[in-house]
């Protein structure tokens, strides 16, 4: 693991950029990011195709734009890209662990949470950055590892807030913050953070889209 702090910055929704010594990774830059979330960034990690996680337009027009930019995923969302991008588009699974413009990743998790019995659940990873930033994608997925820092999808159609509280609890981070939270009204947001903050064990906090944090 890399000495240097990592600077957080907060995009809309699931997406997050890593920062460190110049380089730059981003996770779900999705259809409810910024526009401009890619740009510039080294590395693009994408943890399943749903398109609040996975825009195919804006991963594509990244990766004509900046020739040196890498993407590693799941299969299903690999197979869409990699042939217009030769060797520059990586396959990995739960178990995998590789190295991306400086940033050490494990891989965790294979399913998408349940949304419902009768809706076939699609594969789902995530990932561990530098052994300290975990980012589960739409699971809650436990990694045999300690987590300093988790980012944690607070809401979404697939969980309850005694899920989420019980998710920070079993994971035991250093600090929550929040992700999966474009559909979370601000009427929400203060109930959600008092519910968290008190019974899920862990310093919670949410930031602003466009907020960075360094940790």
């Amino acid at each position: 693991m890399n000495a240097s702090s990592l600077n957080l910055v907060k995009k809309t929704h699931s997406c997050v950029r890593l920062e460190r010594d110049g380089r730059s990774l981003v996770i779900d830059p999705g259809g409810f990011s910024e526009d401009d979330a890619v740009v510039g960034a080294d590395a693009i990690l994408v943890t399943h195709e749903h398109p609040d996680h996975f825009d195919e337009g804006r991963l594509r027009a990244a990766l004509e734009s900046d020739p040196a930019a890498q993407v590693w995923t799941l299969r299903s969302v690999a197979e869409r890209m990699s042939a217009a991008f030769p060797g520059r588009v990586h396959t990995v699974g739960h178990g995998d662990t590789f190295t991306t413009a400086g940033f050490e990743v494990q891989v965790h998790g294979e399913l998408h949470a349940v949304i419902h019995p009768d809706i076939p659940r699609i594969t789902n990873i995530g990932f561990l950055v530098d052994g300290s930033v975990f980012h589960p994608g739409d699971a809650l997925t436990v990694p045999d590892h300690p987590v300093e820092t988790l980012m944690l999808p607070v809401m979404a159609p697939w969980s309850k807030i005694s899920e989420v509280i019980d998710y920070v609890r079993e994971v035991k981070p250093r600090r929550a913050i929040d992700i999966h939270d474009a559909l979370l009204t601000d009427l929400a947001r203060p109930i959600y953070d008092m519910q968290i903050g008190a019974l899920g064990g862990a310093d919670h906090s949410r930031l602003t889209p466009g907020d960075a944090t360094r940790l």
